[in-house]
């Protein structure tokens, strides 16, 4: 009986696969690179695009468990892994640019 009523209520029953694979990966990330350039005092775009990438992930957990936003649940999750390795990359870029020239 509960399991049709889930159902009916188009529930996802993996609603929370997407969400935790991108936390588990990017918020040690995030929090590390946040601490970080936080301690720089650094206003740039780094530390906003750390922040977005904060409330991406907050967003993903936050959205209903219905079926229908399986896909915007999984798009705020990859975007909010994909803000924080960008800063990483970002800087292995730039060291690797300074140590070649």
């Amino acid at each position: 009986m509960i399991q049709n009523d889930v159902q009916l209520s188009g529930a996802h029953p993996t609603w929370w696969r997407a969400p935790s694979a991108a936390t588990l990966l990017g918020l040690p990330l995030l929090v590390w690179e946040y601490g970080m350039f936080r301690a720089d005092g650094c206003t740039g775009g780094i530390e906003v695009m750390i922040l977005w990438g904060f409330a991406l992930l907050a967003i993903a957990w936050a959205l209903p468990h219905r079926r229908s936003l399986r896909m915007l649940r999984t798009t705020a999750a990859g975007a909010g892994l994909g803000c924080a390795f960008l800063p990483v990359l970002f800087a292995m870029l730039m060291a690797v640019a300074m140590t070649s020239g």
